[in-house]
């Protein structure tokens, strides 16, 4: 019931789930990092949220960081649009 009045109280899981996004993207204010850090002590839900949005943002930054290699030239789209009308006959 005390957790339950906390979460009401000083930060409910949709806006720490919130706050965990702005977290990765930006920079949050002290004060929200505070209510962040005091909600994330009482909710293990919330803890396991932030460690799956951990390793997916650590998945993405890798994938982007090769996006380099695997970049589409305009010729292999053209090359591709070309194929795709030569099989539905246009």
């Amino acid at each position: 019931m005390l957790k339950k009045f906390i979460h009401l109280l000083f930060l409910p899981c949709s806006e720490a789930t919130l706050l965990m996004e702005k977290q990765n993207a930006e920079t949050i204010s002290k004060k929200e990092s505070r209510r962040l850090a005091l909600h994330l002590k009482i909710c293990k839900w919330c803890r396991a949220y932030q460690q799956k949005l951990k390793i997916l943002d650590d998945i993405l930054k890798r994938k982007c960081s090769h996006k380099k290699e695997n970049e589409i030239n305009p010729s292999d789209i053209q090359e591709f649009k070309h194929e795709v009308a030569k099989k539905l006959d246009l």
